[in-house]
């Protein structure tokens, strides 16, 4: 891996399907690919957009990001569905999306960058702790 080989940039909502056997993968398999097709059509609609990060063109890590006004932070960006190809990790390229992400955010006017990790993902936890994250609370879900 050549470190100036890496890039990260908007991916043009009409290439969004490139994420998807990355959310596949992320969600382990568990949502099938027209279903996350569906769903990325409609997130493209509300104020979601969703980074690429590549090795020269090939695509090899995403981070989804939204963009919402909190009553406790102000404007701010929320990063989803990060994943980076498993050949990737422990290269850097996490900590250059942490900084890509923090710096479009600032350029974006956000007073804030959150994030929520699996309970089960140690390796997350321990990432985002050395990137300067700090757990404020827990995701609470319920299935309907």
């Amino acid at each position: 891996m050549k470190d100036n080989a890496i890039s990260i940039r908007i991916i043009d909502p009409k290439e969004i399907f490139t994420i998807v056997p990355f959310l596949q993968k992320l969600g382990n398999n568990t949502v099938e690919g027209p279903v996350i097709k569906e769903r990325l059509q409609e997130m493209i609609q509300q104020n979601y957009e969703c980074l690429g990060i590549f090795d020269e063109e090939k695509l090899i890590g995403t981070c989804g990001l939204w963009f919402q006004t909190r009553h406790y932070a102000g404007r701010s960006l929320e990063m989803d569905h990060v994943i980076i190809d498993d050949a990737y990790r422990g290269h850097g390229v996490g900590k250059m999306l942490v900084e890509f992400v923090s710096d479009y955010a600032k350029k974006k006017s956000c007073n804030w960058v959150e994030l929520n990790s699996y309970v089960h993902n140690f390796p997350s936890h321990k990432f985002f702790y050395n990137q300067g994250f700090v757990a404020k609370g827990y995701h609470f879900v319920k299935e309907l």
